[in-house]
């Protein structure tokens, strides 16, 4: 997501991959998950709770915890699920970066005369 004070609720949905429907529900269930509203009540989210929302996303939807055990998590273990995450994200950027090696590895390497 490009970098902006505020998001509108499609284009959070759209980047974590749900619902909007499901990010209304999750406001209701997580108290972490509060975006501002406007006087209309349209939903104003700022990348602090883009960042709440994919910690739920990742127990609920990652790990598979019910809501209650992602509710539990939060408040008693949140620097390790906040760890957990960090890994996670880490090591999917070390994918990449050796998907995209091996990316530019295949076109620099010449044809196989075999074949």
């Amino acid at each position: 997501m490009a970098e902006k004070l505020y998001y509108s609720i499609k284009e959070v949905a759209r980047t974590i991959g749900v619902t909007e429907p499901t990010l209304r529900y999750w406001e209701k269930e997580f108290d972490n998950i509060r975006p501002r509203k406007t006087a209309s009540g349209i939903r104003q989210y700022r990348q602090q709770d883009i960042e709440e929302i994919r910690t739920v996303h990742f127990l609920l939807k990652e790990k598979g915890c019910s809501i209650a055990e992602a509710k539990k998590q939060l408040k008693e273990k949140r620097v390790g699920v906040d760890a957990h995450m960090a890994l996670r994200d880490r090591l999917i950027a070390l994918r990449d970066e050796l998907l995209a090696l091996k990316d530019e590895i295949d076109k620099a390497s010449p044809e196989d005369p075999a074949q």
